[in-house]
């Protein structure tokens, strides 16, 4: 039976509007990884980079060479159950679209995330998104597609900027909240402490 290895990372666990979005990337035991050479961490990557690296690693799935999957989930879904358990339910959705048997594979994670208990050989890897390759690949999907539906959605909520900042909470995206109140893409649990502050800023100037 042939038996692969699965990188996971996440995008998007600390803005203030917007999905948190997860990819799992699986690649065979045999997998030429000449394939991810200079390969690294999207966060160290321009956004010109991510996305020749986004159009390499489609194009690998195309050739049936890696699969990958992706899962968001919503601002309203992080309020209701929490950003731990969002980016718990996105592993769920990532491994369950690949299909792999669950004794196959080797799942390795990005920081402190972990795959549902039935994927016994896993193991978490602090700053993985840079040490493994696979989790590299996995963590320049997430980042496109994400960054991909900010920009995208940023037309219907124009007042926010969320092209420029992806929902993160910049000067400009705080003012905007103030000015504007918040869109239904903002997680209503994450700005509570940051308007407070803001206002109290404002009292005080």
């Amino acid at each position: 039976m042939k038996r692969y290895i699965i990188g996971i990372d996440e995008v998007g666990r600390g803005p203030l509007a917007g999905p948190v979005t997860l990819c799992a990337c699986a690649v065979p035991n045999d997998f030429d990884f000449l394939q991810f050479e200079g390969i690294k961490d999207s966060k160290k990557l321009s956004e010109k980079k991510r996305v020749v690296w986004h159009a390499k690693i489609s194009d690998l799935k195309e050739r049936k060479m890696l699969d990958f999957a992706h899962a968001s989930i919503p601002a309203s879904k992080i309020d209701e159950i929490g950003i731990s358990r969002a980016i718990e339910e996105a592993v769920r959705l990532c491994l369950v679209s690949l299909n792999l048997n669950p004794e196959l594979v080797e799942v390795r994670l990005d920081g402190a995330l972990k795959a549902p208990k039935e994927y016994m050989n896993q193991r978490t890897i602090i700053k993985g998104d840079e040490k493994e390759p696979v989790i590299s690949a996995a963590s320049i999907v997430a980042k496109v597609v994400r960054d991909g539906y900010m920009t995208e959605i940023s037309a219907t909520y124009p007042h926010y900027g969320f092209d420029t900042h992806k929902g993160y909470g910049t000067a400009t995206h705080i003012e905007a909240i103030c000015e504007h109140g918040p869109s239904p893409l903002h997680r209503l649990s994450f700005l509570k402490n940051v308007i407070t502050v803001r206002k109290e800023v404002k009292k005080r100037s």
